[in-house]
């Protein structure tokens, strides 16, 4: 058996050399430790919340009463027809000119009588000879009843009859006189029934008679033709309405409980009329009834009618006409140099008001004595001054020292 070599020594492994192991720093665990308790922190601590606010200024404040309006001709004309008749075509359009006492507006024929036919006029033979039957009858009774008061006098006066005979005799005598007057009358009656009739001619009319013409009571332009074709009228038919569309006044009906605020001479601003700018009126009248109107919502409504006069000169309103729309905008109140903050920034606490101010990124709590109020604006008498920030439409997420970012509008 042949002995085994002899194992060769192993060449030791050479290891580089690259100086003393390296260590960490022993903080570095807890530099760590302290970043992540921060970021943790940082990720929970609360935000400041975002808010919308506007600032206190000093400026115009006016309290309006903004309701719709229309426009109507002050001194208006109803021109009717003044006899009964045959009204011819008018030919006059809306927004002609006519001239006070010149323009004829319209002519009204007479009608013809009712023509009498053979049967109607036998009639009226048959009632003439009546008539004259009875005329005669009331005459001669007439002549007996006055014969027999002239006797009965006569007794009386030499005591053959009393009193009460001659006084019977007297009234006879009068019953008579009347009886012949009305049976007189009758008979003109029929005669001219009679009369009218032979007057005709071979068409059946009468005989031409005058027209009558009706002229424009005032100067200025034709608002509404009531009968334009040719018919029969009654007298007191409207026919035309006229009247001066430059002469205008606004009607504007407000509720009753901001009428008894507006006084006569208030300013008052009317816009959306179809033209450029406002036109300016001034309050005449407010009416001293109210009356009630059903709104759109079903609501009834006490309103009261306010009168205004236009000041804007006609040539800036040329194409405003009667009844036309318009947003009157009545100031009840203005002031040119107003402390003023927007409406929204107020809100109700107990029986005051009170605001939010941004004061060092925080909201802090005020109690605001408030004035007048244009809807969108209020005026402030006490509790924040002019460039103060105020927050907007709080809510219940904003409370005394809350934290907050301002984003102004």
């Amino acid at each position: 058996m042949n002995p085994s070599p002899p194992e060769k020594p192993t060449a030791p492994v050479a290891r580089r050399n690259n100086g003393p192991a390296q260590r960490r720093p022993p903080w570095l665990p807890y530099a760590g430790a302290i970043a992540l308790v921060a970021a943790i922190t940082a990720g929970f601590w609360p935000k400041p919340t975002p808010v919308e606010v506007a600032r206190v200024t000093v400026g115009l404040l006016r309290s309006t009463v903004t309701e719709e309006g229309r426009t109507r001709v002050r001194q208006r004309f109803t021109v009717a027809a003044p006899v009964m008749g045959q009204l011819r075509r008018i030919h006059f359009k809306p927004g002609a000119e006519v001239r006070a006492d010149e323009t004829v507006l319209a002519v009204v024929d007479p009608l013809p009588p009712v023509m009498l036919d053979a049967r109607s006029r036998a009639l009226s033979e048959a009632r003439r000879d009546t008539a004259v039957a009875n005329l005669d009858k009331a005459r001669a009774a007439h002549t007996h009843a006055s014969s027999e008061w002239s006797r009965f006098e006569k007794l009386h006066t030499e005591k053959s009859i009393s009193s009460q005979e001659l006084e019977a005799a007297r009234w006879r005598e009068i019953a008579a006189a009347k009886d012949k007057t009305a049976t007189e009358s009758v008979l003109r009656q029929v005669e001219a029934e009679l009369t009218e009739f032979s007057s005709m001619t071979g068409g059946g009319t009468n005989l031409i008679r005058t027209p009558t013409e009706v002229k424009s009571p005032v100067s200025g332009r034709v608002l509404r033709v009531f009968e334009e074709s040719s018919r029969v009228v009654v007298a007191g038919a409207p026919l035309l309405e006229v009247g001066d569309p430059g002469d205008l006044e606004v009607i504007i009906e407000v509720l009753s409980r901001d009428g008894a605020a507006i006084v006569p001479g208030t300013k008052v601003e009317l816009d959306q009329w179809g033209g450029d700018g406002l036109l300016e009126a001034k309050v005449r009248l407010v009416e001293p009834s109210a009356f009630t109107k059903v709104s759109a919502l079903g609501v009834q409504e006490q309103r009261v009618n306010v009168l205004a006069d236009l000041i804007t000169p006609p040539e800036q309103r040329r194409n405003l006409g009667d009844n036309f729309r318009v947003e009157a905008r009545i100031i009840v109140w203005e002031a040119a140099q107003a402390l003023k903050v927007p409406a929204g920034a107020l809100f109700r606490r107990g029986q005051n008001w009170a605001a939010f101010v941004v004061s060092k990124g925080h909201a802090q709590w005020r109690q605001v004595k408030t004035g007048r109020s244009s809807g969108a604006e209020t005026q402030v008498a006490e509790g924040l001054k002019e460039g103060e920030e105020v927050i907007l439409y709080p809510g219940d997420r904003i409370q005394d020292g809350l934290r907050v970012h301002t984003i102004t509008i």
